[in-house]
């Protein structure tokens, strides 16, 4: 009986120990942010949903990865393709100085918004 009260008491313990890492990870700024914001990128516009959300990052807009207010105001959230972009353009910028260019805006061309009426056209 007692090894039963033992190996009980361990399945509490490390029952416990997943809630308490659960509500630690969810009160973390990336469960927050994902809570937030869409699951798409802010650059190029990429969707994301629970199979590849792993790819999906949250930036910190100031780099600062300390400020994180729970409205979400530094946080963006960046494909890791994008992600690594925009920490290259800092270290750039760090590095040689601000650019002529202006800040990368998300994209908003689709290929596709009328490819009905081009191929009635082809026709």
């Amino acid at each position: 009986m007692s090894t039963e009260k033992s190996s009980m008491s361990k399945y509490d313990q490390v029952r416990a120990e997943q809630i308490k890492y659960n509500a630690k990870r969810e009160s973390g700024y990336r469960e927050k942010a994902l809570k937030i914001y869409p699951w798409i990128c802010g650059r190029c516009t990429r969707e994301f949903d629970r199979k590849n959300l792993s790819e999906l990052t949250v930036h910190h807009v100031d780099h600062n990865h300390d400020n994180n207010p729970s409205d979400g105001s530094n946080w963006e959230l960046l494909c890791i393709y994008c992600h690594d972009e925009e920490h290259t353009k800092f270290a750039n910028h760090v590095r040689y100085g601000s650019s002529a260019k202006s800040e990368v805006k998300a994209a908003t061309y689709s290929p596709f918004a009328d490819l009905k009426a081009k191929m009635e056209a082809k026709e």
